[in-house]
């Protein structure tokens, strides 16, 4: 079914108002714990119920509890059974057991035989079907105090939930419009907590930017690799498929360190309809250990919002460690990973490819290992372009990010680099600021050009960087200023001589105003000539 406004709108306030049943119990940081699973097994029991009914009998109109009748008659024959969950298996690579669906839950609530427990086993029976759904519902705990003080409203709160879930049929949805709505809540829950948020979510117009300059001149590429170093929830790796024309054949590899995100990449690229054979993912720390290493390592596309001036260990066995050799025998601080991210995503870069990271500004300009470092790679030709960034664009951090794109292979060995300000350019916000559509184009169309753009944009010689120390502080390249106007001197005497003259008449009229004022109370009438006196005086 085509997505529309009409169907993302009604998935998205459905999903919202789920929101709203745990928002009084909970943080969003906790509440997206519950949603987004919940949301994710009755996308999975629609899908099983609906392949199975097409394996079964394929009669059109057939709702989701007709289905549900459907498949427990199977369930209740051993022969039909056997065959039929090992096509589901086939297919989709997971079979829910007859009693184990959303929709057979439905009914137990309604009869009031349900029990977390039987939630709790149809987890267990997906994450047992194989490694891609291993523990991807570990992080969901029903008998959380967080969902009630005693079991009874813990149990109320999950029912809840499930029945407000019931009143969609994720069949009517294609996979980006479930896709999306997923993504939509992330983005609600990340400007509901803030600056935990910066773990999951990357906004969507700075995750256009990136995947659109790492992408550009590959879009025709069939099987084109994408990796993400730091994925968090995975938008930036889906991104991709928008502006690929083999969508499907776009091969994702990421890695997350902390579970949860990693489980929610993985809800997420499942959503989107991304074949397992097209999805690498990895629970891990990026930094500690290089990965990949034995399947694919170099990648059409590397694009990354990591976290930004994280701590590290920076050993001295790193200096050995081929991501980060090569520049100068200095490693990132111990303070500062900022480097380290972006120099292993270099390392994992195809010499035909495009890198694009989000960084803060002090990579730019920063001395000591760091200094040595983006000299190394300046020297290099590696640093293609700077883009300047508003500050508050980011739920994370209030801080101007900067996005560096970095290539392997250049034409004619350019070592050249383009700047572009786009910190002044943006839409104001309550909480977080934001780009427009047009305001993303125009940065694309500076980067694509590659020309000086007055106040906007300019491509610097090595000399030019050279000269600079290889400092790449933006506005050592682009004057973004505005140019004060001439004061003119016989003008401002002007004004001040026509001031002073409307402040003598206004003084004179009221002298005269104040000769006219008399009281019996002698004092009151001495006092008024002292003041007329005073204003007769400054006049």
């Amino acid at each position: 079914m085509a997505n529309d406004v009409r169907t993302a709108k009604s998935l998205t306030s459905v999903l919202w108002e789920g929101a709203d049943i745990l928002r009084p119990k909970m943080s969003a940081n906790d509440y997206k714990d519950y949603l987004l699973p919940l949301t994710f097994f009755k996308y999975l029991s629609d899908k099983n119920l609906d392949e199975a009914h097409k394996l079964l009998s394929y009669e059109k109109g057939v709702t989701l509890a007709q289905m549900q009748a459907e498949y427990e008659k199977a369930g209740k024959d051993p022969a039909t059974w056997g065959d039929l969950r090992k096509e589901l298996l086939k297919e989709r690579k997971y079979c829910l057991q007859p009693d184990q669906t959303f929709t057979h839950f439905i009914g137990e609530i309604r009869t009031n035989t349900f029990q977390r427990e039987h939630l709790g086993a149809a987890f267990n029976a997906v994450e047992a079907c194989g490694p891609m759904y291993e523990g991807l519902f570990k992080s969901v705990d029903l008998y959380s105090t967080n969902l009630g003080p005693n079991e009874q409203k813990q149990a109320q709160t999950i029912t809840d939930l499930m029945l407000k879930f019931d009143e969609l049929d994720l069949l009517d949805y294609d996979g980006d419009a479930i896709g999306d709505a997923y993504e939509y809540m992330l983005g609600q829950f990340a400007s509901e907590t803030g600056k935990k948020a910066g773990e999951f979510y990357t906004p969507k117009r700075v995750s256009e930017i990136l995947t659109r300059i790492a992408i550009m001149g590959q879009e025709d590429k069939r099987g084109l690799l994408v990796y993400d170093p730091a994925m968090g929830s995975g938008s930036l790796l889906l991104d991709a498929r928008k502006y690929s024309h083999y969508r499907d054949l776009v091969i994702h590899f990421g890695q997350e360190v902390i579970p949860t995100t990693f489980n929610l990449a993985r809800m997420n690229m499942i959503l989107h309809g991304v074949s397992p054979e097209n999805q690498h993912l990895r629970n891990g720390d990026t930094l500690d250990a290089d990965w990949p290493t034995t399947e694919e390592s170099e990648f059409d596309m590397v694009v990354m919002n990591p976290p930004y001036s994280l701590n590290w260990s920076a050993s001295d066995g790193f200096k050995t460690d081929p991501r980060f050799s090569g520049y100068g025998n200095a490693l990132p601080p111990k303070s500062k990973a900022d480097y380290a991210f972006l120099l292993h995503g270099y390392y994992h870069l195809k010499g035909t490819g495009t890198m694009a990271i989000v960084l803060p500004h002090g990579v730019l300009f920063r001395g000591a290992s760091e200094g040595g470092i983006r000299k190394s790679l300046c020297e290099k030709g590696a640093i293609y372009a700077v883009i300047g960034l508003p500050g508050k664009l980011f739920y994370n951090t209030s801080i101007p990010t900067a996005i560096v794109i970095l290539k392997k292979s250049r034409e004619n060995l350019d070592r050249d680099i383009l700047f572009i300000d786009a910190s002044k350019e943006f839409d104001k916000g309550k909480k977080q600021d934001s780009l427009s559509e047009e305001q993303v184009d125009a940065i694309l169309d500076m980067y694509r050009n590659r020309t000086d753009v007055d106040k906007h944009a300019h491509l610097a010689t090595f000399e030019e960087i050279e000269k600079n120390e290889f400092n790449l502080n933006i506005p050592r390249y682009v004057d973004s200023s505005e140019e004060e106007e001439d004061i003119d001197i016989g003008k401002t005497v002007d004004d001040l001589t026509g001031i002073d003259n409307e402040i003598a008449k206004l003084s004179g009229d009221l002298y005269k105003d104040m000769l006219d004022l008399t009281s019996e109370d002698k004092g009151l009438q001495n006092d008024l000539k002292k003041l007329a006196d005073l204003l007769k005086g400054s006049n």
